[in-house]
């Protein structure tokens, strides 16, 4: 098995691809290893010292470490989790756990959110796909959407150059009702 590794705009988070399907729906996104309890291989990847988040995408795995922690030190190790996850035949995720997708939402604004989903689906998330992470939907409050940032996308340094110049002028031109975007915690 060969894994390959790419670089994404957060330093601090690295990109591995497995050379197949990671999950067939969704994103499923650990900012802690507790929670990495649903996912053997997130799991797996948490043992490694050092690690502070594990994003899975469709064919993709995102590592976050820790400041203090040199990719160096740590890469051999997350990849050995990795091949060693898929080796075992594990499954990616334990029984029928939800994936990430966008908030729901109802009431007076449902049709100005489904357009909102929609440019998010077809031009905001393949983008951020491929440097590593994933943007969902939220909520939308008089002009304002909320989006939360996950993967490489949390608490990376142009991320909100990103929400503001990139996401909140493309949802603007397109949807007059749009006022601004914010990111939520």
């Amino acid at each position: 098995m060969f894994i390959q590794t790419e670089t994404t705009p957060n330093p601090a988070t690295l990109k591995f691809l497995p050379g197949q399907t990671v999950l067939d729906r969704g994103t499923a996104d650990f900012t802690e290893a507790e929670a990495a309890a649903a996912s053997p291989l997130a799991a797996r990847i948490f043992a490694v010292n050092g690690v502070t988040g594990v994003f899975l995408g469709s064919d993709f795995v995102t590592v976050t470490k820790a400041d203090t922690t040199q990719w160096d030190h740590i890469k051999p190790a997350v990849l050995g989790a990795i091949m060693e996850h898929y080796q075992s035949g594990a499954p990616v995720m334990q029984g029928s756990v939800d994936v990430a997708g966008h908030a729901e939402h109802s009431g007076e604004d449902e049709a100005i959110v489904t357009q909102i989903k929609e440019l998010l689906d077809t031009r905001v998330r393949p983008a951020v796909a491929q440097d590593g992470g994933d943007i969902t939907f939220h909520g939308f409050d008089r002009g304002v959407v909320y989006l939360h940032m996950q993967g490489a996308c949390a608490g990376c340094p142009s991320s909100t150059m990103t929400l503001k110049m990139g996401i909140e002028n493309l949802l603007r031109h397109y949807i007059p009702e749009v006022t601004e975007v914010r990111p939520i915690a």
